[in-house]
């Protein structure tokens, strides 16, 4: 009963936020440019965590908690700097690097910003938004019910980052995908292996790397 429990929980979050995703694709492409400047900005941010609205139903029915998902109280401070550290150092070796070495195409996500406040904005979106709802749901709940069900780490790392490259799939190529499951298992290698590394750390980093590497396109 309990296994059967976890593959619906699963099935369904996973499910859920591919739908979520869909959600948010269609209000990006038919109202999102309809919108004055300052409610896109705001619209940006919490139509995003329809990505994560399934699985937070399924984490409060089943009456998880955060702490379950990899998140801790202690020592905040170090989870936050060691969240910085690897977020720079991944926009170091897998942005700023292939910019100069000439193959910036390959890391590029098209934007190009002028103005302080879009480079601000940009870190504060993909932080509170992306980071967040997707390290909440891949190295949090994902990652919690895989290994709920197969008891090891191994298993729980490339099922979640398997699934985390799937959820790419709706906007980007075979390539980006690829990568993003790796990216998806050096989270996962990071919350295991570094002391005080916690999901809040890996959605710093995560935010940090992808608004660097507009930062990196824009100045380059």
């Amino acid at each position: 009963m309990t296994n059967k429990k976890e593959w619906f929980n699963l099935i369904t979050g996973f499910l859920g936020a591919m739908l979520g995703l869909l959600g948010v694709g269609l209000f990006n492409r038919f109202v999102l440019m309809s919108l004055p400047l300052a409610l896109r900005m705001i619209s940006m941010i919490f139509v995003y965590w329809l990505i994560a609205l399934v699985p937070i139903i399924l984490m409060i029915v089943n009456k998880d908690k955060l702490s379950e998902y990899g998140f801790s109280k202690e020592k905040i401070i170090f989870q936050i700097i060691l969240g910085v550290m690897i977020g720079f150092a991944m926009s170091f070796i897998l942005t700023l690097i292939p910019h100069l070495l000439g193959f910036g195409e390959y890391v590029d996500n098209g934007k190009r910003y002028e103005y302080l406040w879009q480079f601000i904005y940009e870190f504060f979106y993909f932080i509170f938004a992306v980071a967040f709802v997707e390290e909440f749901v891949f190295r949090g709940f994902v990652y919690q019910k895989i290994k709920s069900l197969g008891q090891k780490d191994a298993i729980a790392i490339i099922g979640s980052s398997v699934l985390f490259g799937a959820f790419h799939l709706l906007g980007g190529n075979v390539i980006q995908v690829v990568m993003t499951a790796f990216i998806g298992a050096f989270f996962c290698f990071c919350r295991l292996k570094i002391k005080n590394c916690t999901t809040l750390s890996l959605i710093i980093a995560h935010g940090i790397y992808d608004a660097m590497i507009t930062v990196f396109a824009s100045v380059l």
